[in-house]
Formats: C-alpha cells, structure tokens, sequence
C-alpha cells in the first residue's frame, strides 16, 4: 500500500472542482438550450448527446488508463471540458452545440459524468488500506455532493443576478457556460500535480499483461457484465429525472426562476451529501447489498409522488425529502465494485460500470422531452424513473445479497 496524502487532496479538490462545475451549468443547461430556440424534444435529444459522447469517451479513457497513464488520461478529460464550455458559450449553433455535448464532457444531471470518476477510484483504492475504502468513498461522495450543491447554487443566483443588471437570458447563460470552462483549467491544474503513485505499480501492471483479458477484465468479468446490466437500468430510469429536466420541469408547471432552483438543488446535493456518510455506517451493519437496496426503494417511491404534490412547496418538500436518502447507495455501490475485482481491474470494472450507466442514461432525457412535450403526459418522467429504479433494486437484490462484499 502506496499512501500519499497529497494525492488523496489533490484527488479529493479534483473532485470538489469538477462537481461544482457540473452543478454550476446544470441548473440552466435546459434552460439555456431552449433559450436558443430549440424545442422540447431537441433539448432532449441534445441532453442524450451529452451521455452518449460520455460512453464513448469513458470506455476508450478507462481502458487504456493503466498502460497510457492515469495522469495523462485526467488531463486529457479536463481539455474537453474545456472545450465544450467555450464551445457554449460562442456559438448559439445548434449542430455546434450537439458536436460539443458530444465530445465534449457536460453533465445534465449535476452528477458526475465522464471518465474521471473511474480513474480516480481505481488510484484511491490503490492508497489506501481495503477496509477504509467504503469510509474514504462516503467522504468522497460527500464533497462531491457538497460541491454540486455550491454550483447548482452559484450557477442558478448568478443567472438571476445577470439578467436583473441587464444581460439578456440567453446571453446570462453563455457567461455561466464561460466559467464552466475556467473550472476545466482549474482541474487541469490540480491533475498536473498528481504523482506516479497514482499509476498502477509495474508489478501489478506486468501480471496483468499475462492475464487473458477481455476489455480489461480478466477474473471478475462475468460479475462486473451483471453488475453493469443493472447499474445500467438504474441509469435508464434515473435519466428521465436529470436535474437539468426536474429544473425545466419546475419552471414550466411552478414557474419557479433560475435563483429559486439554484436554492432548491443547492438544499437537495446538501442532503444527499450527507447521507453518503450515514451509508457507510449502514453498510457495516447490514452489508453493502442490502444497504444499497434498503435505501434506494423508498427514495424512488418519493420520486413517483413528485408530481402528485398539489403545489410548489409540497413537491419541493418531496424532492428535498427524497434527496435525503437518494445518493445513499453510491459510495456502497462503488465500494462494492472495487471489492469484487482484482487491483488490476479497477480502472476497467469503475470505466465499465460507470459507461454501462451512461448506455443506460443516453436515451432517457430525450424520451423525456418528448414526453414533457406533450401536456397529457408532462409529469409521465417521474413515474417512469421511479417503477424503473425499484426494478433494479429488486433484481440487485435477488441477484447479489448472497455474494461475499
């Protein structure tokens, strides 16, 4: 075991920056692509185009991580955050605009997106001793979530604040769009500092050589296929609600501005930031499985009654209230993953999970924009999400409960 406190910080701000970045534009995105003219389904399918860029993008990093360099492959993600944001805010184009989201790395839901996360999993289990990773992984989730909420916050009130000294709403949304990409060169920065501690050791990396693999897996491969199937209808379910969608979905039904969403998802990641902490106690307890599972279905059945709420308040409640308990199964879930593989899988299993949700994900807001795009089925997302998410925790369940975590 290879500690470096400095690269755990540098890992630990890495991430702070990147998920507020993500939070900082996911407040308006939808806003600001129907500010171009688009239409409801278009918005949909460009917030598709994100998720499939990130596919393509996530398997390609991960899978080559560990033999081109774990640093060179962070650096590589933050030049197409990078571009993506000056892309935005140069051009109201929309074909521009799709190439964009396409290569370049733009989360919708405020979540994280991209290759990032997979690389930085795989280094931080590789500093540190296997039974602190869950504990480390809650604490990770937690400023991740922390910084989201800051972002969404920022993004949302610095919307506001732009339009009321007289910017135009489109153009309000370019500047947010600038700083999206100021925060890519800040992570370049972090990233550039990282040491060859979070390289996989070239003992391990000449065993894995010898190993048959197939996508980077060897041992776990069957596992990490299963694991992946699931994870990836989670994340079908999940994309019908991306917080880009649930803003767009307030504002339309509540008229709820660009500052009142900003406070609403800045309380809402506050919440689930702090539940990641309370999970991993949880998970001691009970196991990993069952923590995931235990969590997950009451949050989804919040989710369905979203939209049942008779006015603002009471669906903001619910939403608050089911964000407390939502994210909780994240740090567990990626716990988990890490656990089931070999050292020399790591950065393949996290690329392969994590691009198995975007698969996943990719369709999902464009059937929800044109669901929205019709009033009878307006609100259809939620329910859809919901019945969705607690299919996979059923099939989670029955599937994995007995396996060693």
């Amino acid at each position: 075991m290879d500690t470096s406190p400095k690269d755990i910080v540098l890992l630990f701000s890495a991430r702070i920056v990147r998920l507020f970045a993500y939070g900082f534009i996911s407040v308006i995105l939808a806003l600001y692509l129907a500010a171009t003219g688009l239409y409801p389904a278009e918005v949909g399918a460009i917030l598709s185009a994100t998720l499939i860029g990130d596919i393509v993008v996530s398997l390609w990093v991960t899978m080559v991580a560990d033999r081109m360099g774990r640093r060179r492959m962070l650096l590589l993600g933050t030049l197409l955050m990078m571009l993506a944001g000056i892309v935005f805010l140069l051009t109201t184009n929309p074909l521009l605009i799709t190439i964009a989201a396409i290569i370049g790395i733009v989360s919708p839901s405020g979540g994280e997106i991209g290759p990032f996360i997979s690389i930085e999993q795989a280094a931080l289990s590789q500093l540190i001793p296997d039974n602190k990773r869950t504990k480390l992984f809650g604490w990770y989730n937690l400023a991740g979530s922390f910084a989201t909420a800051a972002g969404a916050l920022t993004g949302g009130w610095l919307a506001r604040l732009l339009q009321n000294s007289g910017f135009e709403r489109l153009e309000s949304y370019q500047w947010i769009m600038a700083g999206y990409a100021v925060c890519g060169l800040l992570l370049m920065l972090l990233f550039f500092h990282l040491s060859r501690k979070i390289e996989l050791p070239m003992t391990t990396a000449k065993t894995a050589s010898s190993a048959k693999t197939v996508i980077g897996l060897h041992g776990s491969r069957k596992t990490i296929f299963k694991l992946s199937g699931l994870f990836a209808l989670d994340a079908f379910g999940g994309g019908f609600v991306v917080q880009s969608m649930i803003a767009w979905w307030l504002h339309i039904r509540f008229g709820i501005d660009e500052g009142g969403l900003g406070a609403l998802f800045f309380g809402a990641n506050l919440f689930a930031g702090m539940s990641a902490l309370l999970a991993t106690r949880l998970a001691d307890r009970i196991g990993l499985i069952a923590a995931m599972v235990y969590t997950h279905i009451p949050s989804n059945i919040m989710l369905c009654l979203v939209p049942l709420m008779p006015n603002l308040w009471a669906a903001v409640g619910m939403l608050l209230l089911r964000a407390s308990i939502s994210q909780m199964d994240v740090p567990v879930r990626q716990s988990y993953t890490m656990a089931v593989v070999a050292p020399d899988e790591r950065s393949a299993a996290s690329g392969i999970t994590t691009v198995a949700r975007s698969v996943g994900a990719a369709a999902s807001p464009l059937i929800a924009g044109l669901l929205m795009a019709n009033p009878l089925f307006f609100s259809a997302p939620f329910f859809i999400a919901g019945g969705l998410k607690i299919t996979y925790d059923l099939l989670l369940y029955s599937m994995f409960e007995n396996r060693k975590s």
